[in-house]
């Protein structure tokens, strides 16, 4: 049986996560502490993708990122390397659907963090960059460790947009989620059934992991953070 569906459904949602959970912890951050108005706007913007079709994500990312595109163009002319229709391309499809989560879960932790506990650091001579790594990730960390186990569920069962801008290429693009409609489409419903189950053993082990490891944070704990 050829498992590269499974190893290359891993390394496309374990590359998007990383991307997603430093891109959208800083956009969440940065975003939470805006004018409403401008807040709104760009909160529009960031969460389109999450309820667009992925089909239409995917036609968007064609458009910009293949081989006729400004970019796509670019890239292939200097480094002869075509950005769709590779295994890598899906880790772009991936990222666009599953930031939304990341970002709108992250600024709700953002927004319920007490500005007192900045305060305090502040009053403690901390610089901002060690207060917000020491003070409000570990006290926000319950809501950012759900939007990580959010983007890489969605990353590794994305298929809408990754099956337009990576599409199906056995031993090479071939996902579990396209393996499994590949499969369907042609009959195979015993194989189609073994990379379900085996999708759902995945998701299931990764919230079983990060609700076994998820610790309440307590200001009181925060403070410790603090003097340390």
């Amino acid at each position: 049986m050829d498992w590269f569906p499974l190893w290359n459904s891993l390394r496309i949602a374990a590359i998007s996560t990383i991307v997603i959970f430093f891109t959208g912890i800083y956009a969440a951050w940065s975003i939470a502490k805006l004018p409403r108005v401008l807040k709104g706007i760009l909160d529009v913007i960031l969460t389109l993708p999450l309820v667009l079709p992925p089909t239409v994500v995917g036609f968007f990312l064609l458009k910009l990122l293949g081989p006729y595109s400004m970019i796509g163009s670019f890239i292939l002319e200097t480094a002869n390397t075509r950005l769709v229709m590779e295994w890598y391309s899906a880790i772009f499809a991936s990222v666009v659907v599953a930031f939304p989560l990341m970002y709108r879960t992250a600024r709700g932790a953002f927004e319920s963090f007490d500005p007192d506990l900045h305060s305090a650091g502040q009053t403690l001579g901390m610089p901002n960059w060690k207060i917000f790594w020491k003070i409000v990730l570990p006290t926000t960390r319950q809501g950012i460790l759900a939007g990580t186990v959010l983007a890489f569920a969605r990353a590794l069962g994305e298929y809408g947009a990754t099956s337009m801008i990576s599409g199906y290429t056995p031993g090479r693009t071939a996902t579990i989620s396209t393996t499994v409609y590949q499969l369907w489409r042609t009959g195979n419903d015993a194989e189609a059934y073994m990379w379900v189950l085996t999708n759902v053993a995945i998701s299931f082990v990764v919230l079983l992991t990060i609700n076994s490891l998820e610790a309440r944070q307590s200001p009181k704990r925060a403070i410790q953070e603090m003097e340390r």
